[in-house]
């Protein structure tokens, strides 16, 4: 469902919750990359899983933010109703030096990851 208009109580709650640079970082990062897992958010901002986590809770007690559970695994993403309000924030500030550079970290993990899992697959003694 996506919000045509909001109320004054979820804007400010919007703005209080990215009046904070990890946490415009980590919005910033699922925008891009749709869903995140707090292990990949910690290790591209470098933050402990203390901080990662509290920036997520007050993420998802804003609105922002939900999850999911696979496994050990818990991914974040942005809610549908979030989105667009997120998208036109984000325009003003897409080139950020801080939010290029994270989204750069995550390419490489990312290309770091599939690398790894191709040559297990490919490994001759398998």
């Amino acid at each position: 469902m996506r919000l045509k208009n909001i109320s004054l109580n979820y804007g400010m709650r919007v703005f209080k919750a990215l009046s904070e640079e990890p946490r415009v970082r980590i919005i910033h990062l699922l925008i891009q990359n749709k869903e995140m897992c707090i292990s990949d958010l910690e290790h591209i901002l470098d933050f402990t899983q203390t901080k990662t986590s509290r920036h997520l809770a007050y993420l998802k007690n804003a609105g922002l933010v939900s999850s999911k559970r696979i496994d050990q695994w818990t991914f974040y993403y942005i809610l549908d109703e979030a989105i667009d309000i997120i998208n036109q924030i984000f325009k003003f500030i897409e080139k950020d030096v801080n939010l290029l550079r994270d989204q750069e970290i995550y390419e490489i993990l990312r290309s770091n990851r599939e690398l790894a899992i191709n040559k297990i697959e490919n490994h001759p003694y398998r």
